[in-house]
């Protein structure tokens, strides 16, 4: 992809968050849905909320779209988050192969487990600058539900850190890049071997920050499990079967629970 794609990418992001806020509410999520504009489910007066606002949209397959939550303006943001998803589609069938072929697996192994209509559900995130950047997070730590996530960075403000070694590492800024992180989903199927980092997201107390995420995820009805010729002896099977890894996962995620630790053996 292109510099300038990736910047028409991120300019129309930030157009989004600059709509007037009685606008951005006329999309507002359903209380028993996904898409739409807003901020965290409340599952009890005790969790902790996320200092951000987001815009879920489901993007694949074209059967669950819900156009009537896809903000118009800006004019052009369903054709520039419908290409970059196509864009993003193939790459993801490259970098799954690629799995694949570096543990010796026949082609498809994984990329059969995400069925023949996969779930690509786009998270367009926005982080207001926080006056207590020491007190409070912007995401709170978590893995990805999905099976592979791409994410484009804000340019010029860090803030997404990994979790390595019982330490937070900040990801530096690249420009023009695509972070790839392995979901939860892929960390089932290779048996452990690739893992779905922990992550989370620091405040900042002077400046906004704007990111795109896109989660690529089995069909809700496939069945996930870690593939046979990833089990043996010295590497026993570490995870039970699951089917629609993502019911449950953000209540989980909510009570500080990870979701991956409720598959393991």
């Amino acid at each position: 992809m292109s510099a300038s794609f990736l910047d028409e990418v991120l300019e129309v992001t930030g157009k989004l968050f600059k709509l007037p806020l009685d606008e951005k509410r006329t999309y507002s999520r359903d209380e028993n849905g996904i898409d739409g504009y807003g901020n965290d489910v409340i599952y009890s007066d005790r969790q902790t909320l996320d200092w951000n606002d987001r815009l879920y949209l489901h993007v694949l397959p074209k059967s669950i779209r819900k156009f009537e939550k896809w903000p118009r303006p800006p004019q052009n943001l369903r054709e520039i988050l419908l290409e970059f998803t196509e864009r993003l589609r193939v790459m993801n069938e490259i970098i799954v192969k690629a799995m694949e072929k570096s543990l010796d697996l026949e082609e498809n192994r994984f990329l059969d487990q995400f069925g023949e209509s996969p779930i690509v559900l786009a998270r367009f995130n926005f982080y207001p600058p926080c006056p207590w950047p020491d007190r409070i997070l912007a995401a709170k730590p978590q893995g990805d539900a999905s099976g592979a996530t791409y994410l484009l960075l804000d340019k010029e403000v860090e803030g997404l850190q990994v979790l390595k070694d019982d330490q937070w590492y900040l990801v530096p800024l690249t420009p023009n890049a695509i972070a790839f992180n392995v979901g939860d989903q892929v960390e089932i199927m290779t048996n452990g071997i690739y893992k779905s980092p922990i992550h989370r997201v620091a405040t900042n107390r002077t400046r906004e920050r704007e990111t795109l995420a896109l989660f690529f995820a089995p069909e809700p009805t496939r069945e996930i499990k870690p593939v046979e010729g990833l089990i043996s002896n010295k590497n026993p099977r570490m995870y039970k079967n699951v089917t629609d890894y993502s019911r449950n996962y953000f209540e989980y995620v909510q009570q500080g629970r990870m979701p991956i630790d409720a598959m393991k053996l």
